[in-house]
């Protein structure tokens, strides 16, 4: 089966939203198996989308819908596509239903308009919405399947995965199970990376590898295809386990794990305290920690010292280390990540220096970092990164590679 996503709304294309319903859906369909080859947006025009629909049909046997369903003039999606395929609207009693018992429950007046948004295509199967108001629905005709859901994210996503995979997944009435697993990397390039697994990536068939690289990390998709599950996830187990004798010093994770939530779930693991000392990166690193549920259990605390006399007057950091080595340096950069451990009476000590850029600064080429790392009972480790990129990619990267060398340690 293969699918084109066609997002309807004029927003999209005036760029007032992403269209993150179109990657969510991709995805979700790349792990049932369903070929995606066109994204398509188009504005609240009928004859626009009419347009798209026709030329749609022509390479797609499953076209999905995203938007037009609400109860505004300018939310035609059904209404076209019903009139593109000769078939009428009906009203759904469940969904009205719903409707009315929403603006009941809440006190407000419903407009006659509202009822809109319970027509479905006559003759479509309805998909429940549990989060809104516009059922989705799923439609046939001849060898081709339509599907329309809502636009907000917020009902489109619950709908898709609980009732518009499964009804896809019946439809095709696929015997093979598809597992997908995603391995998470760190420190190493799209194209090392590649390098590294060439023969591996060469040599596959089932299961698939495919690199992604995004916000400096690279991601590896493995997908494994048999008709029993266990097996399925066989298959993946074995490639994992040859990807990560090559390049496991890199890897950190699985699907949509990140650098921050792995390092907080290994310290909480291990019972670890943390205490920060942050100059380029301004209080990001502790910003990521604090958005996990639990910080407290890890983050002492931390201190901003953007300014050397903060350096020194409050982390302690020595006059002359900053006069001879300067504020960007090895020396600063241990005596930083020390002194906040002790300051905070912490198990470990991270610290941040360094020019982000885009300008060089006093002589220190701009992407020039340190990263500090004082454990308790192992000494202090400083780490020089060399970065290239936007300023504030540089201090992304830097609270990144924070984590990259305190899992490293500690592992």
């Amino acid at each position: 089966m293969n699918a084109e996503i066609i997002a309807v709304g004029s927003e999209l294309l005036l760029g007032q939203i992403a269209n993150t319903n179109a990657q969510y859906i991709s995805e979700q369909l790349a792990e049932a198996g369903v070929n995606v080859f066109f994204h398509t947006s188009v504005g609240d025009n009928p004859a626009r989308l009419t347009q798209a629909i026709e030329v749609a049909q022509e390479r797609a046997d499953l076209l999905i819908f995203t938007g037009g369903l609400g109860p505004t003039k300018d939310d035609l999606t059904k209404e076209t596509i019903a009139r593109v395929l000769g078939t009428s609207l009906s009203m759904d009693e469940e969904a009205l239903e719903s409707i009315k018992s929403y603006f009941l429950k809440t006190n407000r007046e419903m407009t006659p308009n509202n009822e809109k948004q319970a027509l479905i295509l006559d003759g479509s199967k309805s998909l429940k919405n549990e989060h809104g108001m516009a059922p989705g629905m799923l439609y046939k005709k001849g060898d081709t399947l339509y599907m329309l859901l809502p636009g907000p994210p917020s009902e489109m996503r619950p709908m898709f995965s609980k009732y518009g995979i499964p009804a896809i997944l019946h439809t095709l009435k696929r015997k093979e199970v598809i597992s997908s697993r995603v391995l998470r990397f760190f420190g190493i390039g799209e194209a090392q990376l590649e390098t590294e697994l060439e023969d591996l990536i060469d040599a596959q068939t089932n299961p698939t590898i495919a690199p992604l690289a995004g916000d400096g990390e690279v991601t590896l998709r493995l997908t494994a295809k048999h008709e029993s599950k266990e097996v399925a996830a066989s298959l993946l187990d074995a490639v994992e386990e040859k990807i990560l004798d090559i390049t496991g010093d890199y890897f950190y994770g699985y699907d949509r794990d990140s650098l921050v939530e792995v390092g907080m779930r290994v310290l909480r693991e291990k019972g670890l305290t943390l205490a920060c000392a942050e100059s380029l990166t301004g209080g990001l690193f502790q910003s990521e920690i604090t958005s996990i549920s639990g910080a407290s259990d890890v983050l002492k605390g931390g201190v901003v010292c953007y300014q050397d006399d903060i350096k020194k007057n409050v982390l302690s950091v020595k006059e002359h280390t900053l006069e001879q080595y300067t504020a960007v340096s090895e020396q600063t950069a241990v005596e930083l990540a020390d002194n906040v451990r002790s300051l905070f009476s912490s198990d470990i000590g991270i610290s941040f220096t360094g020019v982000a850029g885009p300008e060089d600064l006093d002589g220190v080429k701009a992407g020039t970092v340190w990263v500090g790392l004082s454990i308790k009972g192992r000494g202090t480790k400083a780490f020089l990164l060399n970065l290239a990129g936007g300023r504030n990619s540089n201090r992304k990267r830097t609270a990144k590679y924070g984590w990259h060398y305190l899992l490293k340690e500690l592992s």
